[in-house]
């Protein structure tokens, strides 16, 4: 007879006949609730022998939360003494097998965050149980949310079970592998406020879709104040855009952060009941604007010079179109062909005036026999800008070292916006800064490549204003001069409230 059989018929090791192990939901998990008649006789409940085997050290409530044994995700427990996940608690379950076994107690159902005590079953409820509690699910206030972007909350750091100091929202996410450029899309995202407090304060139970539930967890942890250690896996959230996007962002190969974020932002929009209408979703009514295309085709004149470059004429059709984006394309100047005696990379310098010039309505881009020229009709309160730094031909793919000067704050969007005086502020001030590291070159090297985000915290400039670097599990604080030095390929603009501009566009001091 096998060993589970056995403490599970009895523990004389009789004939009678073993009863298999489910695999599936224990179903009347709920209705065991009450205890046993030799529980109730007994003046002192087990719980109170049981609750300091407790261990919080090995706890960890990151990953996915499927049984150690059945692989199932139904129904799950997590032993509070030595961490690992099982399934059920009734009598046929493994979390009674392994309560055992082991001569572990104590388990929280992860779903319910309910905690009992095997094999017994009966249930614990006291007040020391709390802190594991809002670690498996935190819970926020709307006082508390308020103050997230704010000097105040740079005069709050939390304590782990370390003691070591953190600040919540600026920690650490675990490389698993090769994950690193989804890392800086969660940070960067989860660091715009509206799509932050929204997720923050959610309480999704019912039907929303999985990868809405897990960002919103990952939101939760990121921001927890009351962490036991510093620092957070994305594993389960990360597993469930392998499986939502058929394997095409993956935690074993390094991928394009601007393909995942495209990929993201359109998914929790549809997931968050998104439709095409402007303000659908939490989505759309923080990162979609609108830019007019006009289109017209290249014909070439017989008396034009063979260096003359195409340009509109505005005697022949001109087509115009308005589309949302989501986020706004920088082309940057053509990289350097060659290398110095040092094999370092010549690298060009650029303005960010000069490459967003492509949507000031007059600049022109010539493609497949047809000029075209940008301008916005709208800007959405947070402006995303992509840097196209990578580019590929029949051989190999292209990295672009050119570095783009930009300031910190008080970036006017105005000259290339066409809208009513009505439209609101044109300035905007960076909170999010995406670099792209890789080894000295032109050609894009993917097994060297390191990303890093620059995260803004607190608001306001000045001494009320801090910059972190995150790169995976390192976190440091930056000088503000530092960021401009990188190979930026995402950024996030926030709107400024009142409008007003900055007497210098330089970075502040």
């Amino acid at each position: 007879m096998s060993t589970v059989a056995k403490h599970a018929n009895g523990q004389d090791g009789s004939e009678r006949p073993a009863k298999k192990v489910r695999l599936e939901d224990d179903a009347n998990d709920e209705e065991e609730e009450a205890p046993s008649s030799r529980a109730k006789a007994e003046p002192q409940k087990a719980s109170d022998l049981y609750l300091d085997t407790i261990n919080r050290a090995v706890l960890d409530f990151d990953f996915e939360k499927v049984c150690s044994v059945s692989s199932s995700n139904i129904n799950i427990y997590g032993c509070l003494v030595c961490g690992k996940y099982f399934q059920g608690r009734g009598r046929n379950s493994y979390a009674f097998a392994h309560s055992i076994h082991d001569d572990h107690h104590v388990f929280i159902n992860l779903e319910t965050t309910k905690v009992y005590v095997l094999p017994d079953g009966y249930p614990v409820s006291d007040p020391s149980l709390e802190d594991i509690s809002f670690v498996l699910v935190p819970s926020f206030t709307p006082a508390a949310v308020s103050t997230l972007s704010t000097p105040a909350h740079l005069q709050k750091p939390s304590y782990d079970l370390s003691n070591k100091p953190y600040l919540p929202g600026y920690i650490g996410l675990n490389n698993i592998k090769r994950n690193d450029y989804m890392n800086v899309i969660i940070h960067s995202l989860l660091h715009v406020p509206p799509l932050r407090d929204h997720l923050l304060l959610s309480n999704f139970r019912g039907k929303e879709s999985e990868l809405l539930k897990r960002f919103a967890g990952l939101a939760k942890k990121l921001w927890n104040p009351r962490l036991f250690k510093s620092q957070v896996s994305p594993h389960e959230f990360l597993q469930e855009v392998h499986r939502a996007s058929a394997g095409k962002f993956s935690l074993e190969k390094q991928g394009d952060p601007v393909e995942f974020l495209g990929w993201l932002l359109n998914h929790l929009h549809k997931d968050m009941g998104g439709t095409k209408k402007r303000n659908s979703s939490v989505i759309f009514s923080t990162f979609q604007g609108e830019v007019r295309t006009e289109t017209q085709q290249v014909l070439v004149r017989p008396d034009a010079g063979g260096s003359e470059k195409p340009r509109f004429d505005i005697d022949r059709e001109i087509k115009s179109t308005v589309s949302p984006f989501l986020f706004l394309a920088a082309d940057l100047p053509p990289p350097p062909l060659f290398q110095d005696a040092v094999e370092k990379n010549i690298i060009p310098q650029v303005s960010i005036q000069s490459v967003l010039a492509k949507y000031d309505g007059q600049t022109t881009q010539e493609s497949m026999g047809h000029l075209r020229r940008y301008k916005c009709q709208r800007l959405p309160r947070y402006i995303i800008l992509h840097f196209k730094r990578f580019t590929k031909n029949m051989f190999v793919e292209e990295k672009n070292p050119t570095i783009v000067n930009f300031p910190l704050r008080g970036l006017d969007f105005k000259e290339y916006l066409d809208a009513p005086p009505s439209h609101p502020p044109t300035v905007y001030d960076l909170i999010a800064n995406v670099t792209h590291e890789s080894a000295a070159g032109t050609t894009r090297d993917k097994e060297s490549t390191v990303w890093k985000v620059h995260l803004r915290a607190g608001a306001g400039g000045g001494e009320h204003e801090k910059w972190f670097q995150i790169q995976d599990l390192i976190v440091e604080e930056i000088r503000k001069e530092m960021i401009v030095l990188g190979e930026t390929v995402l950024q996030i603009w926030e709107r400024r409230p009142d409008g007003s501009p900055t007497n210098s566009m330089e970075v502040d001091k």
